[in-house]
């Protein structure tokens, strides 16, 4: 029986996101493929699991903008004998040792990565001629950046034809990228009925929808956000999903709704899929997968908190294609809100845009390149 390594790295949720989405459409097109799915740092360990996963998501919510000095610096060339590369490099294979076990011994018949940190692995391995199992990268944001180009790879994935050109830029042939749009759950590629939608979440939808995310581990301004929602004079129907975020969900289910409006306030949810299927607008970081969602659901993007470095790319994108607008300062936020759902007309365009970027099938893509290397 073939096998197929799907490996990701949790970072974020986004990464993790991408890898299921990939497995799913494989198992959909392929169920005589044997697909493992793998978060690396789960073979890793804990001080290094810490540094790599959670050190990331502190710096998230305390101080993004050196994340995004760090992102550029790497972004920028370097010599092949670089010290800093070789050390970093170096740290990474120090602590990876049963996650290259089970790459070199899994008997693998192609390696999918959806985080640059097991193409590195995989790539290092091929060079050391240690192993010569072919490996496709799943970049996943709207750009792409220095530390996904990890050679020898057989192919290349990414959200747009720019993400593509940037890789060539880095060396990458041409024949050997694909831009497939980033892959989201194959759930996406189905269209649902909205009214359908609406009943089975309690809604209306007699006025504008406005769904707010703060992607699955509840992160940022939540409250905030939704309090300058409620300031808007038109009446709304607004859900806001917390996420795994407890302590917010129970916050905001305090705060008097006032009643023009409707509002109710949901934990983690599995059916985003059908929430975002009635949204108008979504309020949310403009993470790639959670953009690819609104994108393949057709909703006008209200973006918030972009992280520097790879979420002010992606809002970038977003921007230049008419498909959201961006709130720089939430003192802002009611005023920009009211001035889109007064002009109907460029609401509309929005979401219209929003549907011609979406690349709801991007899962299916993506495993049919890994499934040609099988």
């Amino acid at each position: 029986m073939s096998k197929i390594l799907v490996c990701s790295a949790s970072v974020g949720a986004g990464h993790m996101r991408a890898a299921q989405a990939v497995e799913l459409a494989l198992r959909e097109l392929a169920p005589d493929v044997e697909v493992h799915n793998v978060d690396v740092l789960s073979l890793t360990n804990a001080a290094f699991r810490h540094m790599y996963g959670k050190t990331y998501l502190d710096l998230v919510k305390t101080a993004p903008h050196l994340l995004g000095f760090v992102y550029d610096y790497l972004d920028k060339p370097r010599a092949p004998n670089s010290t800093r590369d070789k050390l970093r490099l170096l740290v990474e294979r120090a602590n990876v040792t049963r996650c290259t076990d089970m790459m070199l011994h899994g008997g693998w018949n192609v390696i999918v990565n959806t985080h640059f940190l097991p193409a590195e692995l995989v790539a290092n391995l091929r060079r050391s001629k240690k192993m010569s199992v072919p490996q496709v990268t799943v970049t996943t944001d709207f750009e792409t950046h220095r530390l996904w180009v990890n050679e020898p790879c057989e192919m290349y994935t990414t959200a747009t034809k720019e993400g593509a050109a940037y890789l060539n830029h880095w060396g990458v042939s041409e024949d050997r990228v694909r831009a497939t749009g980033i892959p989201i759950d194959p759930i996406f590629s189905h269209k649902k009925d909205r009214s359908k939608c609406l009943a089975l979440h309690g809604l209306k939808g007699d006025r504008p929808v406005v769904l707010q995310v703060a992607g699955g581990f509840g992160v940022g301004p939540i409250e905030q956000l939704f309090r300058t929602t409620l300031e808007v004079e038109q009446p709304l129907e607004i859900v806001v999903v917390a996420g795994k975020n407890e302590k917010a969900k129970a916050q905001l289910e305090k705060i008097e709704i006032p009643s023009r409006h409707r509002a109710k306030v949901i934990g983690f949810t599995t059916a985003i899929d059908e929430l975002m299927t009635v949204a108008d607008i979504v309020v949310s970081k403009p993470g790639g997968l959670t953009t690819s969602e609104v994108l393949a659901r057709g909703a006008a993007m209200v973006i918030v908190n972009p992280i520097p470095g790879q979420e002010s790319r992606n809002s970038d994108f977003l921007l230049e294609n008419g498909a959201a607008i961006k709130i720089n300062n939430i003192a802002t936020m009611k005023m920009k809100l009211e001035g889109l759902l007064s002009d109907p007309r460029r609401l509309k365009s929005m979401k219209t845009n929003a549907l011609k970027l979406a690349k709801p099938k991007a899962a299916f893509d993506v495993a049919r390149i890994a499934l040609g290397h099988v």
